[in-house]
């Protein structure tokens, strides 16, 4: 379950991106949903990787360097799924900000909502 929500979070937060940017194009649902699905996967596995081999880059721009790994693995997964179009770097940068934050907000909503249930059935015990 854990594993569908996450992709159907990713992709509502892909639809926000598209939404909000020019240069990030879905062409409907499933390239949505795959898209989600791919990049989840990329940065759970690419990403670490990618940021193991950035870590002097990383440490020189004090962190900054973060937001290009996020880019780069934003346009991987843009680059794996048909329908699924970045216009050029900067387009997945703010591509990859924008699926952060919602992501990020989504998942704290989510997450207090199943506080919100895991109290109100330890009431009931």
């Amino acid at each position: 379950m854990g594993l569908m929500l996450r992709v159907l979070l990713n992709a509502f937060a892909l639809y926000v991106a598209d939404y909000f940017l020019d240069g990030v194009a879905l062409t409907g649902v499933v390239p949505a949903l795959i898209g989600g699905l791919v990049l989840g996967v990329v940065n759970a596995i690419i990403r670490p990787a990618l940021i193991v081999l950035t870590l002097p880059f990383t440490l020189l721009t004090l962190g900054l360097f973060i937001f290009i790994v996020n880019a780069i693995c934003f346009g991987l997964a843009a680059a794996a799924v048909p329908g699924f179009d970045v216009a050029g770097f900067w387009s997945a940068l703010g591509g990859a900000l924008i699926v952060s934050v919602v992501s990020w907000i989504l998942s704290a909503v989510m997450k207090e909502d199943r506080r919100t249930i895991q109290r109100a059935r330890n009431g009931r015990e």
